[in-house]
């Protein structure tokens, strides 16, 4: 019976010598031949790590990046004049219309010019001019105050909206710089206007 347990101990002794050096030798094997080619290396995907900032790897942001990506940067609130040079928006609409014989602003005018009294009131160096015009009906002088008239309404609008008096001129033209030629009504409704002309100081 003791026979028996000491055979068992010195096989037992035997595999674990054998299975050390076995993996002694791979160990060394894998040494001795040198890092593994690099097709079969581990590939960097720059995997994005979360420190908590909020954000990804922030290297590159102001366009110094290894990857060859320049970021865009913001410059910031755009200027008064980057925002008059703008096609399109409430700002681009610099004509107000009106009705036969009438300086009644329309709901839709409103809403437009409240858009542009704000503009004015933010940008201290805006400057604007009303000029005032009327269809080819009537005497010249009635449609130089008809142009006048409606001139004002605009006005009063954009003062309404915190522009303040020395940023407005106006001025009245009535019949004398008509939009579009012509004896029609097309003619006419593109003539009955007030157009808002921005200066930039």
């Amino acid at each position: 019976m003791k026979s028996n347990i000491k055979i068992r101990s010195w096989l037992l002794a035997g595999f674990l010598a054998l299975f050390v050096s076995a993996c002694a030798t791979t160990q060394e094997e894998v040494l001795e031949d040198g890092p593994p080619p690099e097709d079969q290396m581990p590939v960097d995907t720059g995997a994005i790590t979360d420190d908590g900032s909020g954000g990804a790897d922030a290297s590159g942001i102001d366009g110094s990046g290894d990857d060859g990506i320049t970021a865009i940067a913001d410059d910031g609130p755009m200027t008064a004049l980057e925002l008059l040079e703008q096609t399109e928006g409430a700002l681009a609409d610099r004509t107000i219309y009106f009705e036969f014989d009438s300086a009644k602003l329309t709901s839709e005018s409103i809403a437009i010019l409240e858009t542009h009294g704000n503009f004015i009131a933010g940008n201290g160096e805006v400057t604007v001019r009303l000029e005032g015009h009327a269809d080819e009906r009537g005497s010249r002088e009635y449609n130089i105050a008809l142009g006048d008239r409606r001139a004002q309404s605009v006005r009063r609008v954009l003062l309404f909206q915190g522009a303040s008096t020395d940023q407005i001129d106006t001025v009245s033209y009535g019949e004398e710089k008509p939009a579009m030629s012509g004896h029609n009504e097309e003619a006419w409704s593109r003539n009955r206007r007030v157009e808002l002309i921005y200066t930039v100081n």
